[in-house]
């Protein structure tokens, strides 16, 4: 235990399930849901409510296990902003778009299981499909795969879609995508050490409109601050990346962090808690098998925009496995929950409580 920390992790629940590797956790937008994706095909479900009344402690089940019907590992997984639909996308190059049948919109939603029916199989990529997500709005879906493209795909009624635009920008494996907490402003991380900005030109199609360059090796993760104006990156070079947004189609990196001694998979920035000033909780994890928060603080009137303070870590969060995925829970109801996957097939659900 940091003695010398603010904060620490406290596991909440440990959920084990997955017949092989655990790749992602995916927190529902709307419902108490938390969905995890292993190498072993499925998507499981757990519900989460208050143990007993009064209290902060949150007790998780397993309501369901989709066996998605991807022939290969089930890579990524997201929820639309409604919470009503799922996407998987899988090693098999397809991308599995799943919503429940006859789900009232009652407050047990979350418990049952309800049946998964896949709607829609997206096909387009010509090898795995490494990271999908949804824009804020819930118009449109990228994907990304290790054929080096990332393609947009804009949501229509009945479980339709339709595509935008194949965007051929990186030299290799495309490793993540994640899409702007409220414009449309895509940013995709690669094998070839670069992250790309992507818009919308309404005249013509999406384009790359900036490539961000500085890591040294493989980007692997990439989460936007909750406001929006900054955008952090990881990566096999040991280093998580800040950039701030300095004019509407300019981005800079402005700070540095270390504090992993291997690749450094997944990456989270949730709202966190304290003064106003903080631009939140940024969660680190990878394949040292170790949970770093950080606390980043805007900096008024000195050289440096912000800074960044380890404020709690966990060594071995997954035994000595990789964690593969960390996702701080949305919402600002528990601002101090995070959930993460490992390749020990295990979902473990963390609180961030005073040391």
């Amino acid at each position: 235990m940091d003695v010398d920390l603010p904060y620490r992790l406290e596991l909440i629940s440990d959920l084990p399930g997955h017949d092989e590797r655990a790749w992602q956790v995916a927190w529902n937008p709307t419902k108490p849901l938390l969905a995890s994706c292993s190498a072993d095909k499925s998507v499981r479900m757990y519900s989460y409510r208050p143990s007993d009344h009064g209290s902060k402690s949150l007790a998780f089940s397993h309501v369901g296990t989709i066996p998605t019907g991807h022939t290969k590992t089930v890579r990524s997984i997201a929820w639309a902003p409604s919470g009503k639909t799922l996407a998987t996308g899988s090693f098999d190059s397809n991308v599995g778009i799943w919503e429940r049948e006859d789900i009232s919109d009652s407050e047990d939603a979350g418990e049952t299981a309800g049946d998964w029916e896949c709607m829609t199989l997206l096909e387009g990529h010509e090898t795995e499909c490494k990271s999908i997500g949804y824009s804020s709005s819930g118009t449109l879906l990228a994907s990304c795969s290790r054929d080096k493209t990332v393609w947009i795909w804009e949501v229509k009624p009945d479980a339709d879609f339709e595509c935008m635009g194949v965007l051929m920008e990186h030299n290799q494996d495309v490793k993540c995508v994640a899409w702007h907490p409220s414009e449309e402003i895509l940013a995709s991380a690669s094998y070839d050490d670069t992250i790309k900005l992507y818009i919308d030109d309404p005249s013509e199609d999406w384009f790359c409109f900036s490539t961000l360059s500085g890591h040294k090796s493989t980007v692997w993760s990439l989460s936007w601050s909750p406001q929006g104006s900054y955008l952090a990156s990881s990566s096999d070079d040991l280093t998580i990346r800040i950039w701030k947004r300095v004019e509407e189609h300019k981005w800079k990196s402005v700070l540095e962090l270390r504090g992993h001694e291997r690749s450094i998979y997944s990456i989270s920035w949730g709202v966190g808690k304290g003064a106003s000033e903080n631009l939140g909780w940024l969660a680190t994890t990878g394949g040292d098998g170790k949970i770093n928060v950080w606390e980043i603080t805007e900096m008024q009137h000195t050289k440096d925009p912000l800074s960044a303070k380890l404020i709690a870590r966990i060594f071995g969060a997954h035994d000595v496995n990789d964690v593969n995925s960390v996702s701080w829970c949305p919402g600002l109801e528990h601002p101090d929950l995070l959930a993460t996957a490992g390749d020990d097939g295990s979902v473990k659900v963390w609180r961030v409580v005073p040391s």
